[in-house]
């Protein structure tokens, strides 16, 4: 503890950690002061029946996204998803589009263009995504819940909606930018984890007042998600080290050349990260839309795998979650330029020859180590369907694994590691780090 105390004041001294961090927690404020704003011409009394929609399944973790602001009609209730979305569709695109290809080679130039696609791009997302969501509120709520005119409460429910999601994206690449990086990631965070007092709140109460196990369920439920979070952190910080050989390196200034210098290319257990449950996750809305317009069996069928705590649901949603780990892995994971930067660079896995033998021993490597990986993040993805069998409230058991606790966690670590350069360049032992604080001036 007293480490940590020191850390935490070394993390003080240093002016630009400090302005970058309150920085930081003052733009997330912000984030969330604007989502409790509801959108004008809708009364706020009347929500209870569209919270109670997104209480469970995959709307409850839309609404988990955005901290509950799906849930009561706010401005930022698309939050940041359509940039998300948006962001994705980008990254995909420049698989097959040449011009992209380009622009991802041309350095902070390309960057630059890039983003600012992505910008367009979550724009007209949000024009399709925001008719839906202006839909599906006059589908569940009473006209007398309306205050204005149809017309008019649309045009300015899209203007307002478009404008949160701008807003919000502006505000994760503030953060990125002038804060302590990861914005994006950090808002979504944010808003997962403000849904956490309430949701436990009402697993306490469900556990107590019902007679539904008493505190001692509430115990053995602690117990269990924090051995679930440090599984987690194994999953998002494992990593297979390749050694590699460097026949001789070229000495730069004063330093010597160093003959047989060994180093590692670390290759992550989990390479594609949250990004296989998303994935699965748009995959799984396809059953229940198609199953509102089927009849008969095939609707029943359809449905069974609409069920976000149905067998046939977490079934198809861990082999999906299999396949897209694969997928994303391949694309993102470059092995062939992998082995040519080697190459190029003198470098060579010891007993296996530069250029394509390189390339496919990486790819073999990276094949063997992602299929328990991603076993193990779709055990993760359908915990919380595991454990709401045992009486585990809906909004609790969402903080036991899926796409919620992954974001967290990864964030989380993401953020230390970010804390922790500024101090080691600072000559300070980091948040990760035990021993004595260094002797160095700041």
């Amino acid at each position: 503890m007293k480490k940590f105390i020191s850390t935490i004041e070394d993390i003080w001294k240093i002016e630009e950690l400090r302005t970058k961090i309150l920085l930081t927690l003052g733009l997330m404020a912000v984030y969330r002061f604007t989502a409790q704003i509801p959108l004008p011409g809708i009364d706020p009394l009347a929500l209870d029946a569209l919270a109670a929609q997104t209480d469970s399944g995959l709307l409850g973790l839309l609404n988990a996204f955005t901290g509950g602001a799906f849930a009561q009609a706010s401005i930022m209730a698309l939050g940041i998803m359509p940039y998300i979305s948006a962001s994705i569709v980008v990254q995909l695109m420049g698989l097959a589009i040449p011009y992209l290809q380009k622009l991802q080679k041309d350095g902070e130039s390309g960057r630059k263009r890039i983003n600012q696609i992505t910008r367009w791009l979550t724009i007209g997302i949000t024009m399709v995504q925001g008719p839906a969501y202006i839909a599906n509120m006059h589908s569940i709520l009473p006209e007398s819940s309306f205050l204005v005119g149809n017309f008019e409460f649309v045009v300015s429910s899209m203007v307002l909606l478009t404008a949160g999601t701008i807003f919000a994206m502006w505000l994760g690449e503030k953060i990125t930018d002038k804060g302590i990086g990861n914005g994006i990631s950090l808002l979504i965070m944010i808003g997962i984890i403000a849904r956490f007092p309430s949701s436990f709140v009402q697993e306490i109460y469900s556990r107590t007042e019902q007679s539904n196990g008493g505190l001692i369920m509430i115990l053995i439920e602690v117990v269990v998600w924090f051995a679930i979070i440090l599984a987690s952190v194994y999953l998002v910080t494992a990593v297979r080290r390749i050694p590699v050989q460097y026949a001789r390196r070229t000495a730069v200034g004063n330093i010597q050349d160093v003959a047989g210098a060994r180093q590692y290319i670390p290759l992550k257990l989990n390479s594609a990260g949250v990004m296989p449950i998303i994935f699965a996750q748009a995959i799984m809305f396809v059953p229940g839309a198609l199953a509102r317009n089927a009849e008969g069996g095939a609707a029943s069928f359809l449905a069974s795998f609409a069920d976000f705590n149905g067998l046939g649901y977490n079934v198809l949603f861990a082999v999906l979650i299999i396949v897209f780990s694969y997928f994303y892995t391949a694309i993102t994971i470059p092995t062939n330029k992998m082995a040519d930067d080697l190459k190029k660079s003198g470098g060579f896995i010891p007993g296996v020859k530069p250029g394509a033998d390189t390339a496919d021993k990486l790819d073999g490597i990276l094949s063997r180590i992602t299929f328990p990986g991603s076993l193990f993040l779709a055990l993760i993805a359908v915990l919380p369907a595991v454990v709401a069998q045992f009486g585990v409230q809906q909004n609790w058991a969402l903080f036991y694994g899926g796409t919620s606790l992954i974001i967290m966690v990864g964030v989380a670590i993401d953020t230390i590691q970010q804390i922790n350069s500024y101090l080691l360049n600072r000559h300070y032992d980091g948040l990760m780090k035990t021993g004595s604080r260094r002797k160095a001036s700041i």
